[in-house]
């Protein structure tokens, strides 16, 4: 069976960051606490002029970069965001034009939280797989929102990664992808609501470490694997604490999880948390490498997926686009008043 899986792949990272401690100092004691809790350091910003749109279009352009696909052979576009630009006009259509895809296309824009990204990415490789299109572009990305003052305020981050799937000169064979879903009301935002509103206590039990654990136990049940089978795993990254429990819990290391790791640095990049963290890993893999990659979306479900790298990689052209963290490094500092002025905290009605 011809293998079915990423052709390449591009990232898009804001080079604005807030350190914690400067959000710290505007909400004291209570700020210091939440900081050092989630183990952020700083998180990515999005300029004046940067959306989830823009950031789109950025690792799109990223992942064809690397590739000698044309544009007009991508039959479909998915992207996944809990900040897309326009309530009703679709961020897929914005990119396609962008890119130069042709107008015969599928485009469809996915919330589920974070892992709507996943679910773009699963949808892609179904339609290659059913013979529908030749590739398929699925993108999760973010700027994502928090209230002033909440404990989201210090994680909430902007990014995202974007995957062109197809089965020709794959880079990184999908073997198996798996997903567990419930209505676990951990976080939500109703319409016309600025910012979004969590659960505190659902958060991680019965929210995060419920569907990220049976969605990855099932999938390595399906794939007949166990952790010692993979080189590395990503998790979603909320924070930096919880990818490092789902590993204890799952009996994976922390070297494994470690090169996908980057929430330290950027924050929770929401819908581009595991896909950013995936680019993370495909950057330094090498042919035979096993990935798991399991996604988190709130209210609440995730996408598992079982990931081998293929020779195809040591033909790769990593070096024609910005590695993840040659993003991360190129970054400026901003206060929190422009920081406000960015994210548009001093809107009022």
């Amino acid at each position: 069976m011809t293998d079915i899986g990423i052709v390449s792949y591009g990232g898009s990272i804001p080079r604005l960051r807030i350190k914690a401690e400067e959000l710290a100092d505007v909400w004291g004691k209570d700020g210091t606490r939440i900081a050092k809790g989630l183990g952020i350091a700083e998180k990515s910003v999005p300029s004046i002029d940067q959306d989830t749109a823009t950031i789109s279009v950025e690792a799109a352009r990223n992942a064809l970069k690397r590739c000698h696909i044309n544009p007009q052979d991508i039959g479909s576009i998915y992207i996944g965001s809990e900040s897309h630009p326009y309530a009703v006009k679709p961020t897929g259509t914005i990119v396609g034009e962008a890119i130069g895809a042709t107008p015969d296309l599928m485009v469809a824009d996915y919330e589920f939280a974070c892992k709507a990204g996943t679910a773009g990415v699963q949808n892609c490789f179904s339609n290659v797989k059913a013979g529908l299109i030749k590739y398929g572009l699925a993108i999760g990305a973010d700027t994502a929102q928090a209230a002033p003052g909440d404990a989201l305020e210090f994680s909430a981050a902007a990014g995202g990664a974007a995957f062109i799937i197809g089965n020709e000169k794959v880079i990184a064979a999908i073997n198996h992808t798996y997903s567990y879903a419930t209505d676990t009301p951990d976080f939500w935002r109703r319409a016309e609501q600025k910012y979004p509103r969590h659960g505190g206590r659902f958060t991680g039990e019965p929210a995060y470490f419920k569907h990220v654990t049976n969605a990855s136990k099932n999938l390595m049940e399906k794939a007949k694997t166990t952790p010692k089978d993979y080189d590395y795993a990503v998790f979603h990254q909320p924070n930096a604490k919880f990818p490092l429990k789902e590993a204890k819990i799952l009996g994976f290391t922390k070297e494994q999880i470690k090169p996908g790791l980057k929430v330290s640095y950027i924050g929770n990049t929401y819908s581009g948390a595991s896909l950013v963290g995936l680019a993370g890993v495909l950057d330094i893999a090498k042919p035979g490498d096993r990935i798991l990659m399991t996604s988190y979306g709130s209210g609440a479900g995730s996408d598992s997926f079982d990931i081998t790298v293929t020779d195809e990689i040591s033909k790769y052209e990593r070096d024609k686009a910005p590695l993840i963290d040659d993003m991360i490094n190129d970054k400026e500092y901003i206060s929190y008043g422009v920081y406000a002025k960015y994210t548009d905290l001093l809107y009022w009605e």
